[in-house]
Parts: C-alpha cells; structure tokens; sequence
C-alpha cells in the first residue's frame, strides 16, 4: 500500500498497522482530519492548542506535542513543563469564555501508537462531578466565532507573555 492510500483507513486500521494517525494528518496537511482553522488556537515547534473535533463538552480542548511522542514518559521534560503550563492558562481562558466551574485534565494513551497530547474537558455548573465526565457523549464540534477568537486571543498573548512567540 501506499502511503497516500493510508489515508482511506480509519484511525484504529492505521493505528493496528503502526502508524501514528496524528503524524500522517500533519504530513499531509490536514487529508486525514480535515481542516482545522476553526479549531487550531496555538502552534508552535513544540505543541499546538485546538478544540476538539468530537467534544465531550462545549470548550473541550487538546494539547498536543508538535514531535513525535508515545506519551509524557518519553517526551522531554521541557516539552511536559510546557505542556502543564499552557494546560494551566487554557483551563483559566475556558472557565472565563465559557463560564465552566472547572476543567478536568486527562491523558489517555491506551494503544500500540498513540501521539502525546493533554484533554481538557469543561465541566459546567448544571452537570454532575466526577469521572463520568471523561466519557459523556461525543458531539459535534461547534464553531463560535466570537468565543474561538477570545479564546485564541488570550492564548497567544499568553505564549507572547511566555516568550514561545518568535
């Protein structure tokens, strides 16, 4: 097979075959997950901050290392430090734009390929504590406009504050 028909596979076929599906949409600009622009919050050399296409919540958001990673256990400790303070500030960004009472943070890497990357899934105030947020329901991911670009804004003046701004 060839490597531009591994993007007829679904995630799972391509995981099984020891092929990082992360990795192979960045390589080819976007042909395995679609466009991103109304999700894509912050990128660098290092991470990137997106919403979540499939959200389990309004507000759920993902960092991801930019290289190649199985988990945090592998991945620099500069890179994991970057990673918790950019988590930090996001966790702050989303309770303020989308008024939630708290962001959980979890990271699942359960497969034979898996691409480093943190979730932040917004609880609200109307819904139930407790780990059964790490599963509700997907959905649809939802662009506002008007929250995407406060969200970015108050990231990328973090990163500029930061200095991970070039």
């Amino acid at each position: 097979m060839e490597e531009k028909d591994l993007l007829t596979l679904t995630r799972k076929e391509l995981i099984d075959r020891g092929i990082c599906p992360t990795c192979l949409n960045r390589k080819y600009h976007g042909a395995l997950f679609g466009d991103d622009k109304d999700k894509l919050l912050y990128a660098d050399g290092e991470i990137e901050c997106f919403f979540v296409g499939d959200p389990r919540a309004a507000g759920h958001a993902c960092i991801a290392s930019v290289p190649h990673y199985q988990d945090m256990s592998e991945a620099p400790d500069a890179l994991n430090q970057k990673i918790v303070r950019y988590a930090k500030r996001l966790m702050l960004i989303l309770k303020q734009v989308f008024g939630c009472e708290r962001v959980y943070l979890c990271t699942m890497c359960d497969g034979p390929v898996n691409h480093y990357h943190v979730q932040l899934i917004p609880r609200y105030p109307e819904e139930a504590r407790g780990s059964k947020n790490f599963v509700k329901p997907r959905g649809e991911y939802r662009f506002e406009p008007q929250k995407f670009a406060a969200v970015k804004e108050k990231l990328l003046a973090y990163a500029q504050e930061a200095g991970d701004l070039s």
